[in-house]
């Protein structure tokens, strides 16, 4: 078999970052204990706290739950007088449940679940926030963080997810809202944590992030990641990636603060092919929402429909020049330059019941294939601070942002058809069919065999769709205290996003082309009454616009480029408009047990409008309607010095509205929205029983939920319990234990629109062993 990718390597740089990690721990150590011993005996009430924009006298707790404000200066309030929802997952939350990636972090927060990728929509995270997909919705320390991939956490300090429409403070999309991560970073004092964990499935996974400080005002941190695992419960699947993120910082505790970050990470899996959905005897085109088809794999839920041609490659890299200077004591200006690439490049086998198969015991094994890679380019500066007009206070953040994002996407040519074989076995698969017969396309439902001797051929198909955008905006927030009672919080944001595509074959002649202009002004506002200065009462409005060609083919599409062929073949200017997206929403806040418990609560409906449709064979409109509206609870923070709790829940009842006058898209009116489950709640909880004892354990909910808008597919409701035990053995050294999905519990936390679910990992134990210094 001849297969022609991109090679990335991944041994010699693990091995190098392995050793890196132990050159660092022999030689530093000794100094780093001396260190951090000296910097306890003077931090005794003299602790100060750093931060992007500000010193402050008080240190916050590192290992509370709690969060007072996001790291954005683009939110001018403290949470507690936040006029929206906003959850931030912090670095203690990440620690105690074990979280490994982006994707186990939120699985904490209400409200969000995963929808799962292909070949067109590409394999990575696919957030849904509130029923909106938000897969082109993730910043990183605020800046959108463009490219389908499936992000690791090993340099992550914590997660900011805010929720409603968020065009206002991120640009366009947001419908749902937005996904934030906030990278660590270089800050004054010696620190060193350093660990390994080994767990079931052999899971290897091994960490360090030490931070020295070379001068009063100066500090280098270092990050080093490497991981490898099967998954639970499943057959075949592995994951194999590796990881360093350096970080620099000058002027610390001066007036002016340089920043330089980089962050690369290389990932070489075994995609899950996921198991596919039950269909009736006639066929796909048989489906009835009132008995949607359910994952099914034969009795065995380890199946993996898979080859061993299967490949996922993966890399990113992101460079960060951020300086800020403080003007005065209330004025701060801040330049961040970022320059990143992504790239995917996969062949993985969907288990595809479009050929017949699957209700007679047979699945057809789809390629669906990827090589894509896109590059950004971002400058945003931003001024932020406060000011008195009046006598009234003013907490201001504004700024302007150009951003340049290139795509390029095209594939492999996977051809199946090496056996000779009717034309009608060529469009179904039956079995007869099941083995060398079809060429080991064909394969069992009950008893697949991922090492089956398959022959086809494999080639690069250099066709494919480059696409190109740029993002001019200006944007501005306040939040003006009117008293010590009412606030107003405002915001708004002008976007200029053109974008333009081509599409080539594979000797590189252009085919087809494009392109888009949108100009837009998204904002919101929020009244908030504080009752109390612990407390508030807010009600708000924020909107969205997402324009054509919003993912630059890096996400599902909604509202994808393309206008009416010319003569010649070539697309015209898109005629379709930016969809919008409204959110009406009604809360309260209360920071309880003298500040150390924070407690939400939110009534809220979120309407997408002018979404496009398909009203004929051939013409599109911004015509359509969806709906989610529902309530939100949370609680985070302490509730005695030994018992913390991260919890919450969300109700959410949506539907589709109105999908335009095409019969096929008007029959869906009234269903709800896929990845939309009505109930879904977490609660993680920790108690220290004794000093060095700490015990914890969680449960997560998700009610049912659709694969697609016509109600179809469904995977079905669950319940997963977790559990944790940590103990120090000393200041230095401490050991944790972790089971998630205590009782083996088989679920699905993917749901594609029509041919299959991902499965989630069985019963997995994961021990750590931690050095701190």
């Amino acid at each position: 078999m001849s297969r022609q990718q991109v090679q990335l390597p991944v041994s010699s740089p693990r091995l190098l970052a392995s050793a890196i990690g132990v050159a660092i721990t022999a030689g530093s150590a000794g100094q780093m204990v001396f260190a951090a011993e000296k910097t306890d005996s003077k931090a005794s009430g003299n602790a100060i706290a750093l931060d992007a924009t500000a010193i402050t006298g008080e240190a916050q707790d590192s290992t509370s739950y709690q969060v007072e404000k996001a790291s954005s200066p683009k939110y001018t309030a403290p949470l507690v007088d936040t006029p929206r929802s906003v959850t931030v997952i912090p670095q203690q939350v990440l620690k105690d449940t074990g979280a490994l990636n982006m994707q186990d972090a939120l699985r904490t927060v209400p409200g969000i679940t995963f929808g799962a990728g292909e070949g067109g929509n590409p394999q990575g995270d696919r957030p849904f926030i509130r029923g909106f997909d938000a897969q082109g919705d993730t910043y990183l320390d605020g800046v959108r963080d463009t490219g389908s991939q499936s992000r690791e956490i090993f340099a992550v300090e914590n997660i900011e997810v805010s929720k409603g429409p968020n065009s206002a403070i991120g640009g366009r999309g947001a419908a749902g809202g937005s996904i934030n991560l906030v990278s660590k970073k270089a800050h004054l004092g010696n620190s060193f944590d350093g660990g390994f964990t080994w767990g079931s499935d052999q899971t290897q996974r091994y960490t360090l992030d030490g931070n020295y400080q070379f001068s009063d005002t100066a500090a280098g941190r270092l990050n080093l990641m490497s991981h490898e695992s099967n998954v639970a419960g499943r057959d075949k699947v592995d994951y194999d990636r590796w990881g360093i993120a350096p970080s620099l910082a000058f002027g610390l505790g001066t007036d002016t603060r340089v920043n330089l970050d980089y962050y690369h990470l290389e990932s070489n899996d075994t995609p899950d092919s996921g198991i596919p959905y039950t269909i009736p005897a006639g066929g796909s085109a048989a489906r009835t929402k009132s008995n949607p088809d359910k994952p099914y794999a034969g009795g065995d839920h380890s199946n993996f429909y898979g080859l061993d041609r299967d490949f996922r490659k993966g890399r990113t890299d992101t460079a960060t020049f951020a300086i800020e200077h403080d003007l005065s004591d209330s004025l701060t200006i801040k330049n961040t330059l970022r320059h990143g690439t992504s790239m995917q490049d996969y062949i993985l086998t969907q288990p595809d019941d479009s050929k017949g198969n699957v209700n007679n015991g047979s699945v057809w094994r789809r390629a669906n294939t990827r090589v894509s890679n896109t590059e950004t380019t971002t400058n945003q500066t931003d001024l932020f601070g406060n000011f008195y007009v009046a006598g009234f206070k003013n907490s201001f953040s504004t700024g302007v942002e150009y951003t340049r994002e290139e795509g390029q996407k095209s594939s492999y040519n996977v051809n199946t058809d090496t056996t000779p074989r009717t034309s009608a076995a060529t469009t179904n698969c039956t079995p007869s069919m099941i083995g060398a017969s079809s060429g080991y396309n064909c394969t069992s439902l009950s008893n697949p065999n991922p090492n089956d001797p398959w022959n086809g051929a494999i080639s690069r198909n250099y066709a494919g769709t480059d696409t190109k955008a740029n993002t001019y905006a200006l944007y501005a927030f306040d939040t003006l205290e009117l008293s010590e009672q009412w606030l107003v919080n405002m915001g708004l944001r002008y976007d200029h996003f053109d974008t333009d595509y081509k599409t080539y074959n594979n000797a590189g002649t252009t085919t087809s082309k494009g392109d888009d202009t949108s100009e837009f002004v998204t904002g919101q506002f929020g009244v908030v009454y504080k009752p109390a200065p612990n407390g508030s009462i807010y009600a708000s409005y924020a909107t969205s616009a997402t324009p054509p060609g919003n993912t630059l083919g890096e996400g599902q599409e909604g509202n994808p480029l393309g206008g009416t062929p010319d003569r010649n073949g070539n697309l015209l200017k898109s005629d379709m408009e930016p969809e919008t997206t409204k959110n009406y929403e009604i809360g309260t806040k209360w920071d309880l047990l003298n500040d150390r418990l924070s407690l939400t609560a939110d009534v809220f409906r979120t309407e997408k409008e002018n979404a496009r449709v398909q009203v004929d064979t051939t013409s599109y409109e911004n015509a359509g309607k969806t709906r989610v509206q529902g309530i939100e609870l949370s609680a985070s923070g302490k509730i005695t010095d030994k018992w913390q709790v991260f919890a919450g829940y969300a109700y959410m009842d949506s539907e589709q509205v109105d999908g335009g006058d095409l019969p096929a898209n008007k029959i869906n009116n009234g269903n709800e929205l896929p990845n939309t489950p009505k109930n879904s709640a977490s609660l993680w909880t920790t108690y220290q029983v004794t000093p060095k004892l700490t015990l914890g354990g969680g449960a997560f909910y998700v009610d049912d939920v659709y694969g697609s808008v016509a109600n179809t597919t469904m995977v079905d409701s669950y319940v997963r319990y977790d559990a944790m035990a940590a103990y120090k053995l000393s200041k230095n050294v401490d050991l944790q234990l972790n089971v998630q999905n205590l009782t083996n519990e088989t679920y699905y936390d993917k749901a594609f629109s029509t041919h299959f679910a991902n499965q989630a990992a069985g019963r997995t134990a994961l021990l750590s062993t931690n050095f701190h210094f």
